[in-house]
Formats: C-alpha cells, sequence, structure tokens
C-alpha cells in the first residue's frame, strides 16, 4: 500500500509542529506528498438570522481567520509552501480526519502526542485516542522531537496482526537504513485463586517462548535484533523502547471492538500515554472500521468538551 498522500493533523500546538516536521521528512524521504489538514468546530451555521450571502461571507472570514492562526503559530517550524497547502475542514477532529484519509486514499495519518488524563479522554478531550479508535490506516503519533530515525522496535505476537506490522516496521528503516529489533512480550500467568501463585507459571511460560521460537520469530527479517521479555505488554514495550532508545515503537491494531477499547483500555492505548517515542499503530489491511458511538454522536461530541 502506497503512503501517498500522507496526512497530518494539526493545529496551534507545539506538539503538531512536531507532527508536521516528521510528516514532511517521511514523505521527502519516501518520495510521497504530505497534507497538512486541521479540523475546526462549524460555529457559524447556527446562525439562521443570517441571510445566505451574509451568512457565506461570515463563514469565509471565519475560516480565514482559523487560518491564519495557524500560520502564525506554526511558520517558525514549518516551510510556508506547506502552509500555503494547508487544508482546513469544519467537523469533529477525528471525524474530518478520517473523511479526509478517506477521500484521498491516503496511507498514512500522523498527529502530534498530548497527554490527557483517563477523565480527559472520557469527555472527548483526545483527537489521538478518539482516531486510535477508528483506525482505517496505520497511525504515527509523533512524541519526543528525533532528528532522525535510527532504532525502530517492532511488538509482535501470535496474532494476524504480526505479518502487517512487521512490513511497515521495515518500510522505516528502509527510509533511513535504521536499526530493527523485535520484542515479544510473555505476560505474567494469571492469578486463580485456587491454585499456589506458580502453580504452572514456567510451563505456561516455556509453550509461550516455544509458539514465539516456531510461529514469530520466523516472520522476524533475518537482520533483526530479537528480544523476549516477561512483563505486563504495554510496561514491557515501553521499558525496552526507553532502555534501547528507541525512536519509534511499531504496534498492531488487533481490530478490537471500541466497547473493550472504551471500557477497558487496549494495550496501544496505554501505550500512547507512556511512550516518549513515536509510536505507529498499524492496522491490519482490509479491516473495517468499526462504528464506534464516538463517531455515531459525532454531532454530540462536537458540542461537548476538548
Amino acid at each position: 500500500m502506497s503512503w501517498d498522500p500522507i496526512v497530518v493533523g494539526v493545529d496551534t500546538s507545539p506538539a503538531a509542529a512536531r507532527a508536521a516536521q516528521l510528516g514532511l521528512s517521511i514523505a521527502a524521504a519516501a518520495g510521497v506528498s504530505c497534507r497538512l489538514v486541521h479540523a475546526t468546530r462549524d460555529r457559524w451555521s447556527a446562525s439562521s438570522d443570517m441571510g445566505p450571502t451574509a451568512h457565506a461571507a461570515f463563514r469565509a472570514a471565519a475560516l480565514h481567520a482559523v487560518r491564519e492562526r495557524l500560520e502564525q503559530a506554526l511558520q517558525k517550524e514549518v516551510p510556508q509552501r506547506a502552509l500555503r497547502d494547508l487544508v482546513v475542514r469544519e467537523g469533529w477532529a477525528p471525524g474530518a480526519l478520517d473523511d479526509e484519509v478517506r477521500e484521498t486514499g491516503a496511507g498514512l495519518l500522523i498527529l502530534g502526542a498530548k497527554h490527557h488524563s483517563a477523565l480527559g479522554r472520557w469527555l472527548g478531550g483526545s483527537t489521538v485516542h478518539n482516531v486510535a479508535r477508528m483506525l482505517r490506516v496505520p497511525l504515527l503519533v509523533a512524541g519526543a522531537p528525533a532528528a532522525t530515525i535510527r532504532r525502530v522496535l517492532v511488538a509482535v505476537d501470535a496474532s494476524a496482526a504480526a505479518r502487517p506490522t512487521l512490513e511497515a516496521a521495515r518500510r522505516f528503516t528502509d527510509l533511513g537504513d535504521a536499526e530493527l529489533r523485535a520484542i515479544h512480550v510473555i505476560e505474567p500467568l494469571p492469578v486463580v485463586p485456587e491454585l499456589p501463585p506458580q502453580a504452572g507459571a514456567r510451563d505456561y511460560e516455556r509453550l509461550l517462548e516455544e509458539e514465539c521460537l516456531k510461529k514469530i520469530w520466523p516472520l522476524v527479517p533475518p537482520d533483526a535484533e530479537r528480544v523476549i521479555r516477561h512483563a505486563a505488554a504495554d510496561a514491557g514495550i515501553a521499558a525496552e523502547a526507553k532502555a534501547w532508545e528507541a525512536d519509534l515503537v511499531v504496534v498492531g491494531s488487533h481490530g478490537k471492538g471500541w466497547v473493550d477499547r472504551m471500557l477497558l483500555g487496549s494495550i496501544t492505548e496505554r501505550l500512547l500515554n507512556h511512550l516518549p517515542s513515536a509510536l505507529l499503530l498499524v492496522v491490519p489491511a482490509g479491516k473495517a472500521v468499526a462504528a464506534s458511538p464516538a463517531r455515531i454522536n459525532e454531532g454530540a461530541a462536537m458540542a461537548g468538551v476538548h
């Protein structure tokens, strides 16, 4: 799948400036185009007391003001040529970005990382988390700024997500001749009240290690390093990324339903809150976008807290 174009969601924040820089850098290395896109709420449609001509003029002036604020905030970090082609869409940000990806056939979406509290996410305050829940194409979340991507850490398991996740990681290493390390995390045996704490734990770990050797490592490129860690998945991946100083962490989306992701949280969503490096979430080819309440109730979300 081609990345052309790459879509970068931007606002006036430093995180958005980092995302734009990263997107333009990747696009140049890959020889594809990059589109900067901003979503703004439609605050003028409710002005029913205006006539059609006055309403159109008011809307045009409001959109022009939005564009000016964006250009002023990003001009020191983002080339003028990119700002000149910036697209401003009206609507709820996750939905507008999803529409942009669908309409342009984009192959990669990039956003800047902003850390929100759990309450903030429930109130709709995190565009990154909401976009992750309705993933259509790989989503790259730009974390701490890195001049180049020198080390790529890819998390793999025995699911169908392993192959496309590895392919996406390899694509990034090929862009800049980066190192690739594959990590498989074996989580602790669940506690069963009726059994002693360590009963069967070693056998359980041995079975999963054998599964990794037989089913996962053969998929990993021969020049990549392979490591197995014993920990909770998100903690193990985050610790490895920090210790190895990874510039990019690649994980696969397993396509869990929106109920699981909203109520329980997924490994990938927890990683969004803790990783200092960039994070690439890979969606398996052909995965349908779930009809989540976030998109169904888009109008209500636009009226809520951001």
